[in-house]
């Protein structure tokens, strides 16, 4: 019962925090010493503060050049609350100064970073924590030794600190005008930063899941089945997006790129896709078809409990045991030999049709706002795909773009920041903030069947 009453306002907080992240990091942005001109507009200051807290990526001015080390140092600790999480952190504060952590407080970290109700919560997080300082300063570490054979020690410490961060939150911030377009053809960059991403994107329970496994091993603990369906899909999706890619950009004329190459472009762009937000080609170049399979990875994202965004990994395995399920003729949704709660297919199922509202209606927002470009004979130049694009990767929190975010006014900007938001908060959590989340069963009527289809 009191689990129930302190669920009903769990959001609220997490979205109080979120918004008092991004409010400080726009003044901090807006203070002269953050910018090499001195001066940034209200609106871009916004813009970067929530993108860096949604850890998305977007941006509407080139991280590396206009923003001084300060600012490019508030940014990266705006990453780092968002990857984490606002409440994380100040969990974290709580146990550093001593701090009684309250029952309500174990309630709402553990709606945060578990499927089921677990005793050690207060581990798990401390476990999230240390498991990020090590594998964000282990990234650091091994992007240095590759990067000072390219640029000066300095710089290749505080680009190897950045970007290991970025990379890990699932943010996608670049000190590189090109992204990583210049790694293309690196192995070791690649391997390193893919490893970044898919750690940061898996999701805390599963890693705290895999390493107590891994402890255990003498003891044969078994794998949850959230493990299993989040192992299985990201797999598939990198494997499956992967092969996509190539083939796609094979039919569209792009065989001529090497071997080598191209197969890391594929499997970078296919991790990168899962709300990372790096790229190591030019997007605006690729194919609609290409496009379209990126847009299908950025919508469902990453896995819950992560630093990553979209609809989530485990959304899409439950949606796909329901339709198997049903093509059987099976009444319960099944997954590695567990029957599922019809309330988590029905949410899934709800989350999905949600999802999909949204980003239709924000996309019609931006394209009814959205400043047609013309080509040199006068004709307009389509914007749909570029926007659908740029709205997807949004919802995600991705961050890839075609190059159009520099080009949103202020109306499309708004839309972009409020998808963002909605996206990093949870589509979820989003409708139980504005419907409230009262279970209330209502009358039950008499029976009249519909045709439909």
């Amino acid at each position: 019962m009191i689990h129930h009453l302190l669920k009903k306002h769990s959001t609220i907080p997490i979205l109080t925090g979120f918004l008092l992240a991004i409010f400080l990091g726009t003044l901090l942005l807006k203070l002269p010493i953050a910018t090499h001109a001195g001066w940034i507009s209200w609106m871009d200051a916004l813009f970067t503060a929530t993108s860096a807290v949604c850890v998305t990526g977007l941006v509407v001015v080139d991280t590396g050049s206009y923003f001084t080390l300060f600012g490019q140092g508030t940014i990266l600790v705006l990453i780092q609350i968002g990857g984490l999480g606002v409440m994380t952190i100040a969990f974290l504060f709580f146990l550093w100064i001593g701090h009684q952590v309250t029952y309500s407080q174990r309630i709402l970290l553990q709606d945060l970073f578990t499927h089921s109700p677990r005793k050690d919560i207060l581990h798990l997080i401390s476990s999230v924590a240390i498991f990020t300082a090590i594998a964000e300063t282990a990234g650091a570490l091994a992007l240095y030794l590759r990067w000072r054979n390219v640029m000066p020690y300095d710089q290749a410490l505080y680009h190897a600190i950045f970007h290991s961060v970025s990379a890990f939150c699932n943010a996608g911030f670049s000190l590189n005008a090109d992204s990583m377009i210049r790694f293309r053809s690196d192995p070791y960059t690649n391997t390193l930063l893919c490893l970044l991403i898919t750690l940061g994107g898996l999701g805390f329970p599963v890693l705290y899941d895999l390493r107590e496994a891994f402890a255990h091993r003498h003891m044969r603990i078994r794998l949850s089945v959230q493990t299993k369906a989040v192992l299985l899909t990201s797999l598939t999706l990198v494997i499956g997006g992967a092969i996509a890619f190539d083939l796609l950009n094979r039919i569209a004329g792009s065989a001529d790129v090497p071997g080598w190459t191209r197969f890391w472009t594929a499997i970078f762009q296919s991790v990168t896709c899962r709300t990372a937000g790096f790229n190591t080609i030019d997007i605006a170049s690729l194919s609609d078809a290409t496009l379209l399979t990126m847009i299908f990875l950025m919508f469902f994202g990453a896995s819950p409990g992560s630093c990553g965004g979209g609809v989530k990994t485990t959304t899409l395995a439950v949606l796909i045991a329901f339709v198997l399920s049903r093509l059987r003729g099976k009444k319960r949704v099944n997954l590695f030999n567990k029957s599922l709660p019809q309330e988590t297919v029905n949410r899934s199922m709800a989350l999905i049709i949600m999802a999909m509202g949204i980003i239709f209606f924000c996309l019609l927002m931006i394209l009814a706002g959205y400043d047609v470009n013309r080509n040199t004979a006068g004709i307009p130049v389509s914007s749909f795909v570029p926007c659908l694009f740029e709205t997807v990767s949004a919802f995600g929190t991705v961050g890839l773009s075609m190059g159009i975010t520099g080009d949103l006014n202020t109306w499309g900007k708004v839309w972009i920041i409020v998808l963002m938001i909605i996206g990093r908060l949870g589509v979820l959590a989003f409708a139980y903030l504005v419907a409230g989340s009262r279970k209330d069963g209502g009358f039950e009527y008499s029976e009249e069947n519909i045709m439909i289809g």
